[in-house]
């Protein structure tokens, strides 16, 4: 079998590359690297840089390589920011995903595309977030990400373009972007560790996540088109149990053997409290032990000190700035 993965070289997709990889899949990667990093790839794996806005080399890719699976997992995953970046959010989560389906259906060799939503999908005030609730996104990303879902919905229906969608939430391990600071705050709480700044937490840290750590995650994306249950379904993936912010900041800041020195900031706009139900993906993957917390971020912290901090990154092509959070504001203004 011969794999598609985008967003190959970044954080999530990097793990499931290399589960894609153990199930003897020849594994295609293609990555901008605009938040991802070569040396996540694995030297089994063929490197291709380019992005899935260009879609002369999509569908040149697909005509080369005459792939059987997609694993479609490159996005801009920020949605506190998408607000502000709301083009650029729609050309990389929804555009970009839609060159990918009409070279899927152009294609008769692909399988199944698997598609990597995100609870952003359900928006807020529907707990814990099940499968069969009607989405309610509340910002540009999570409104991109169910945009794509519906289109793959369609695509069946006219096409017979198979799919498998997964919700996860809140993923961290190993080869995640420290360097990005307006995502994956687990990342960023021990990058600012390592430069002895304080850990920042926009309100009073009590809205609470549950936090997921990526080898509950990227191994049942990538078996999951050995599994004919799955076939055109959709599935929350993740922790369980959800922790507060500042809950979460004590614990990586123990990992990481540093005391805890916590900023709070404004509080922005962002859902509140957000947990799903696993049920469903549990009954059909058969998956019931979880990497818990404290274990994981232990882990995480272990390769974290090996690797160093990283220089933060600017997010410099801001749309709109009405409303935008002030440290955000001050970062760009520099």
């Amino acid at each position: 079998m011969k794999v598609l993965v985008t967003g190959g070289a970044g954080f999530i997709g990097s793990h499931v590359v290399k589960n894609c990889l153990e199930l003897g899949f020849e594994t295609i990667v293609l990555d901008d690297l605009s938040g991802g990093f070569t040396d996540n790839v694995p030297l089994e794996a063929t490197f291709i840089k380019g992005s899935i806005l260009d879609q002369k080399l999509i569908n040149t890719l697909f005509m080369e390589h005459k792939f059987d699976y997609v694993y479609h997992l490159a996005a801009y995953a920020a949605e506190g920011l998408s607000h502000f970046i709301r083009n650029f959010n729609y050309q990389n989560n929804l555009i970009g995903s839609i060159n990918l389906i009409n070279a899927s259906i152009n294609t008769s060799t692909i399988k199944r595309f698997v598609y990597t939503s995100s609870i952003a999908v359900y928006g807020a005030g529907q707990l814990p977030m099940t499968e069969d609730m009607e989405p309610e996104p509340e910002d540009p990303y999570g409104v991109s990400k169910y945009a794509v879902e519906l289109d793959l919905k369609a695509a069946y229906k006219m096409f017979g373009l198979n799919y498998t969608i997964f919700r996860p939430h809140n993923v961290y391990g190993e080869n995640q972007n420290m360097g990005d600071r307006y995502r994956n705050v687990i990342g960023i709480f021990m990058n600012q560790l390592m430069q002895d700044q304080p850990m920042t937490i926009f309100g009073d840290g009590s809205q609470t996540r549950a936090f997921s750590h990526i080898d509950d995650v990227a191994p049942i994306i990538a078996g999951c088109v050995n599994n004919e249950k799955s076939l055109n379904q959709i599935f929350n993936v993740g922790a369980n149990k959800p922790y507060t912010v500042k809950c979460l900041a004590e614990i990586v800041a123990k990992s990481m053997g540093i005391e805890p020195n916590i900023q709070y900031l404004p509080a922005r706009n962002e859902v509140v409290h957000a947990f799903s139900d696993h049920l469903k993906v549990e009954n059909v993957f058969e998956k019931n032990k979880y990497i818990g917390l404290v274990d994981g971020i232990s882990q995480m912290a272990e390769w974290a000190k090996k690797h160093g901090p990283r220089k933060s990154n600017v997010f410099s092509n801001i749309e709109v700035t009405k409303n935008l959070p002030q440290s955000w504001t001050e970062v760009i203004s520099k």
